[in-house]
């Protein structure tokens, strides 16, 4: 597969899960949890890790499918 083809096809969601690990660490950073008794926002790996999944499934729900209807 072309470079250009791969950036083309996975490139909205590769964004998405960049903008939403990016979000994530922000969160923990700003709002956080003050007990630690939080699963996800307790600890920064966790909140990355879920902002970037978040942000992944949300953009690629925007992706076209390029398959023809029989």
């Amino acid at each position: 597969m072309k470079r250009g083809k791969t950036i083309n096809k996975y490139g909205l969601i590769v964004f998405g899960i960049i903008a939403g690990a990016i979000a994530g660490f922000a969160y923990w950073h700003f709002i956080g949890c003050n007990t630690g008794t939080c699963a996800i926002t307790s600890n920064p790996l966790n909140s990355t890790l879920y902002g970037g999944v978040m942000g992944g499934l949300l953009l690629s729900s925007f992706r076209k499918d390029k398959t023809k209807a029989a």
